[in-house]
Order: C-alpha cells, then structure tokens, then sequence
C-alpha cells in the first residue's frame, strides 16, 4: 500500500512543462505536412473518391465515405487542426477537430490501415487531455492565466509509455520462428533491394536478412528502456535514427519513421527541451514566461482523467494478446492482427475468385473483382478474410439488385504466406451469404498446414 501511495505521489510530481510542448509542435507540424504529403501525391483521390467500394471495419460500419467535395473538406479540418495543435491555437478544439477527423477518414475504407495511422489516433486523442497548450502557444499568448510551467509528471510520461509499448509490443511480434529462424519476410524483401549502392551487393546473402531480423527484434524490444536511461539515451537515439532511416531507405512507409525519430526525443531530458524553448523564445520575438509561469502550480490531475489514462493503457497492454483466443496461425487467419503493433511481419499475396450461383435457376457464373474494387483494394482482401466476408455480402446484395433473388456466393482463394507456397485459403464449399462477421473464429479458413 505504501509502494502505491508512493507510485501515485512520484507521479504527480510537479515537473517541467517543456517536453510535452516540444512534442505538440513536432506532432502538429509533422501532422500537418503528412497531410500536405498525402494530398501531392494524389492519394485523397485515388483512396478515398475513385473506389466503388470500401471496406468497413466491423462495429463501424456507419463511417461512410463523404462525396469528392465532403472528402477535401475533411482533410482541410485535418490539415488546419494540426496547425492549431503545432501553435497551440484553441489547442484543445484543434486537438479534438484533428483526432475526429484524422480517425473518420482512417475508418473509411480498412484497406488503407496502416499501423502508424492507428498511432496517430491515439497520440491525438490523449493529447486532448494533455495541457500541452499551458506554455509556448498562442493560448498562452492571450490567456496568460492558463501559463503553466510545471504539470504532473504523469502527463509526460504518459505520452513515454505510449511510445514504448509501440516499440515493445513490435519486439515481441518479432518472436516468431518465421522473423528469427527463416529471416521471413526480410529474406524476400531484401534481395528485391541488390541494386542499391553500398548495401544492395550485401543483400544477395541469406544471413543479412537473418542480421537484420535478430536486430530488428533485438531494437525493438530494448530501446524504450535505453531511451529512458540517461547513460545509454545519447547512443539510444543514434540507433533511432539509423534504424528509422534505413527502413525509410528499403521500405515504402511514408512518414512512419520521421514521425517515431522525432517523437522520441520526448525521452531527453527537461534541459534539452527548455534549450529549444529558449531558441524558439528568441527566433519568434515571444515575451518571456517566466515570471508568469511561477505564479500557479498545476492542479492534480482529476479521478476521471486518471481513470480514463489508466484504462487506456491497460487496454493497450492487453488487447494485443487477443489473438490468443483463436485457433490456427495468427498470420494466416490474421484473427487479432490489427491494431497490436505487428509491424512489417508478413509477405502475403494471394487471389479470390468469387462465383456467384443461382440458387433458384441453377445458372453460375464468375464475377471480376476489378468491377468493383481498385488493384490495391483487391490486393488487400485476396489475403484477409473480414474482407473477403465483407465483399462476398456486397456481391449478394448487387445480385439481388440485378434480379437473382437466391444468390449464393463462394470464393476459390490461394494464398501465400512468407514464401511458403501458394495453398487454399477458404473453403470454396461455403456460401459465404450465411456466414456473418463476428469476433468470432471464423470456421470457413481453412488451417495453414505449416512445413516446419
């Protein structure tokens, strides 16, 4: 009981304000030029007015996509929140507006889920709660009575701890035999790289993938504890840096690795982030807060804010275990893969061919997924399948549409996982109509026999 007491003081320790402003202007700017990024290459367009159909996720299926004009204007909301979170302008409505609309556009269509968009939803909804606005804002500028240059110290490390249960909870997903002891899939990726100058010609060999396997692992699961020892940190974040740039280098994921680098400087310490708020101080002509910011401590934080955090966390700490309940290879079935920070573990390609019967006449025929769906949309729900669910009652609702009355659908679906060779997906005997989405197993995968 007294360890606990001591917990909750330690974490209500008032500490410096700084590292959490720091971290709301990089997260805004580098929210903001994502967006910016996002739109240059076009990718508003392509994803989210030109498919015919999107794939929702299950329990939101409410989420529907906006027309072209609706669809520019939600990432006009999103562009104009992050900068409101960078200067810490109406930071908390800005903070909503961008986690609301951020989170919309990301629920439209699963097809485009990536594992740092589900990162940037949550950062964006805690930093609602987090008065990362109390200093170095224009709220600040006009309400000086909300100066705050001491928090709790809770409120810091919370944002610390989301980023280490990102990078530990990716470690822990590395401890499979295909990423350890077949160096899958960075043995199939790697060699697609020999042409690269300097590292390309080191790609040919088998045992660079096995390196970079063992030493992906090895990063993840260690460098939230290294970034929080003040001895180690300094050679901590040189790793960051290499590590995320490299993967930049080799790997098509946009903004992932520039957002990670720079968040993590949240771990240096109180000093480093005052310097920068010194700098910025006398770059940007901003009066001095000092006098101001010692007239008021910060309240302690209130039960539900606590509550709220707590569960959060607990949430975050469990849910990625989920996949436990379910039968079968996680990879294959990918029942509990997404959203528990699996990052970049599996090569998986595949096809589904959809054939539709006429329960009624007897009549069968075959449907061109491309009809429907974009290259990248099909790809996606070859190999996944909620997806294959989700289209299969699409294909039936369009044939009751076009006057089959009793349609039935089955799909014949080969996969390849991890270069393991192409096998059955889903059991083709199977109307797909009868079976409806759940949390449940679905029975219809058929189990991936493994050869090792």
């Amino acid at each position: 009981m007294n360890f606990f007491k001591k917990y909750i003081k330690r974490l209500n320790t008032p500490v410096s304000i700084a590292p959490l402003v720091v971290f709301r202007i990089i997260f805004g700017f580098l929210m903001g030029l994502s967006i910016v990024r996002f739109a240059w290459h076009g990718w508003i367009d392509s994803l989210y007015i030109q498919p015919v159909y999107y794939f929702s996720y299950y329990g939101f299926e409410w989420i529907l996509p906006p027309d072209e004009l609706g669809i520019y204007f939600l990432f006009g909301v999103m562009f104009l929140s992050s900068i409101g979170v960078m200067l810490g302008f109406w930071y908390r409505f800005s903070s909503l507006l961008f986690f609301l609309s951020f989170t919309y556009v990301e629920l439209i269509d699963k097809t485009n889920y990536l594992n740092h968009y589900y990162f940037v939803s949550i950062v964006s909804c805690l930093m609602i709660f987090l008065p990362a606005h109390h200093y170095f804002s224009i709220d600040s500028q006009r309400n000086p009575l909300i100066l705050k240059k001491l928090i709790p110290a809770w409120m810091v490390w919370a944002v610390k701890l989301q980023l280490g249960i990102v990078y530990f909870y990716a470690g822990i997903a590395k401890l499979n035999f295909d990423w350890l002891f077949r160096a899958m899939p960075l043995k199939i990726w790697l060699k697609a790289h020999t042409g690269l100058p300097i590292l390309g010609e080191l790609f040919k060999y088998d045992i660079t993938a096995y390196l970079f396997s063992w030493s992906g692992a090895i990063y993840d699961l260690f460098i939230p504890f290294i970034l929080i020892n003040k001895r180690l940190r300094p050679y901590g974040y040189l790793a960051v840096i290499a590590f995320h740039l490299l993967t930049r280098w080799l790997f098509p994921i946009g903004m992932f690795p520039y957002i990670m680098i720079f968040s993590t400087l949240i771990f240096f310490d109180v000093s480093f982030h005052e310097k920068i708020l010194k700098k910025a101080h006398l770059i940007f002509n901003v009066r001095s807060y000092q006098k101001s910011a010692r007239k008021k401590l910060p309240l302690l934080p209130t039960k539900i804010i606590g509550i709220l955090f707590t569960v959060h966390f607990l949430v975050q700490i469990v849910f990625p275990f989920r996949y436990i309940l379910y039968p079968d290879y996680l990879f294959w079935t990918e029942e509990g893969f997404r959203f528990s920070w699996r990052v970049m573990l599996i090569e998986k390609a595949g096809y589904a061919i959809f054939e539709v019967t006429d329960a009624d006449t007897g009549r069968k025929f075959e449907i061109s997924n491309r009809a429907y769906l974009t290259p990248q949309q099909e790809k996606m729900m070859a190999t996944q399948p909620d997806m294959i669910l989700e289209f299969a009652h699409f294909l039936g609702k369009e044939m009751r549409q076009k006057g089959i009355k009793n349609p039935e659908i089955r799909v014949k679906s080969y996969v390849t996982l991890n270069g393991s060779g192409s096998r059955p997906f889903i059991d083709e005997t199977v109307d797909l109509l009868k079976e409806k989405d759940s949390f449940k197993h679905k029975t219809w995968i058929l189990p991936f026999q493994t050869t090792h």
